[in-house]
């Protein structure tokens, strides 16, 4: 039989639809589109950015379009935006991509503006849960029904692999974020050492959002008798009520630098895609507190490596932030399991990579029917005025100033969403 003869086990076939493994390296490069909401200092921006260099490097074509604060200085927090072009939709009005990833919901509904063969939709958190509170439910529908446009996904925790498939029908991949291991790590520098005679609690996350639980972790430190509590935020501030340190707005590269200096992470998030202080502060040396979070589960282990206890168990909370700050012992048994689970997690490399081959599997296949798509995502908002009469018109944010937080007021993405 020679080899162009017909292969009766259609292994030509059968073969587009592997997504590499150790050691894979694209056949050839992909020209890239990512559609981001800020670039400004965010952890779902950091995810968007790990992956862009390592596409970058490995020979893709990368380009990123911002829908918030376009043509605006970026500020130079992570090396990738020293190496990905970032343009606008005007600027590639005319060029057509292989891929093209929107990453963040009102995204979803801007890539009839551009010219792709293929989409798939980069899901870091199921974002209608962002509106679970104030007058902002129409858009928590239309954030839900990004889901429903016939877009595959790649996301970045079981629990949402596990819902988009079975309440939406939509095909998910798992990719779990990496960690910057030449970064996160117990040695290095740090901006205090670690004290023996008393313990160090560290809050993490932007001010002024309830659902980020910053002002709510600090009361909890102070009421549980830390010596010294430090936060360190997205958010513009110089000081905290109840804080005795702030890092606003450092660099990735120092935020290490602050993990190496305290002992326990107090992290009170009641909503989370995968969330990533707790794993930088295990790979530095540090242990957890979280509330039974979606995507805790992914690597905090309660009682081995940290302490998990249900969403609003203030009273438990408690007497687990007590015991770490009165027996030594327990939290110095934490912190090595938490270094020994930081071992297995996966690098930046390894998680890109796998990136990189989903979205050669999926490039694979036949092109994506654009005018279908744009039908349908032109329909979502006509649909969505007749089911939601009362909530007015549903509107895309594209201010400046951000999108909408749970209480109807706004902020920037960075604020939103880093980490």
């Amino acid at each position: 039989m020679t080899t162009d003869s017909f292969h009766p086990w259609l292994n030509e076939y059968f073969a587009r639809f592997r997504s590499g493994g150790a050691g894979w390296r694209p056949p050839r490069p992909l020209d890239v589109v990512f559609i981001a909401g800020s670039l400004g200092i965010s952890g779902g921006t950091y995810v968007i950015l790990e992956h862009a260099r390592y596409l970058q490097r490995h020979g893709a074509s990368v380009t990123i379009i911002p829908t918030i604060g376009a043509g605006k200085p970026i500020p130079n927090w992570h090396p990738a935006l020293d190496e990905i072009t970032v343009a606008t939709f005007e600027e590639l009005k005319d060029r057509t991509f292989d891929v093209a990833i929107p990453t963040w919901w009102p995204t979803v509904y801007e890539l009839p503006r551009l010219r792709f063969r293929h989409a798939v939709y980069l899901v870091q958190s199921i974002e209608s849960r962002f509106y679970a509170q104030g007058d902002n439910y129409s858009q928590a529908v239309a954030a839900e029904m990004t889901y429903r446009l016939g877009l595959p996904a790649i996301t970045i925790a079981r629990w949402m692999e596990t819902y988009l498939s079975l309440e939406h029908g939509m095909p998910a991949f798992l990719v779990r974020n990496g960690i910057a291991k030449e970064r996160y790590s117990p040695d290095g520098p740090a901006f205090a050492a670690r004290r023996t005679d008393s313990v160090r609690a560290l809050v993490e996350g932007p001010v002024g959002i309830e659902m980020k639980g910053v002002a709510a972790a600090v009361d909890a430190c102070r009421t549980a008798g830390f010596d010294e509590v430090w936060l360190l935020t997205s958010s513009k501030a110089t000081e905290f009520p109840g804080v005795d340190r702030v890092f606003s707005q450092i660099p990735a590269a120092e935020t290490a630098f602050v993990y190496r200096s305290t002992d326990v992470l107090v992290k009170l998030s009641q909503v989370e895609g995968m969330y990533g202080p707790p794993l930088e502060m295990f790979h530095c040396g540090g242990t957890v507190v979280t509330w039974d979070v979606t995507g805790c589960e992914e690597y905090v282990v309660d009682g081995y490596n940290g302490i998990i206890h249900q969403l609003g168990d203030f009273d438990g909370l408690q007497r687990s932030l007590r015991k770490l700050s009165s027996d030594r012992d327990y939290l110095e048994m934490l912190k090595a399991n938490a270094l020994s689970t930081a071992a297995r997690w996966p690098t930046w490399e390894e998680a890109s990579q796998s990136f990189y081959a989903y979205l050669f599997a999926i490039a694979a296949g036949s092109a994506i029917d654009s005018a279908d798509l744009a039908l349908r995502i032109s329909g979502v908002p006509n649909v969505l005025s007749i089911v939601r009469t009362q909530s007015g018109p549903v509107v895309h944010d594209r201010s400046e100033s951000g999108k909408p937080t749970p209480d109807g007021s706004t902020a920037t993405t960075a604020d939103q969403k880093r980490r």
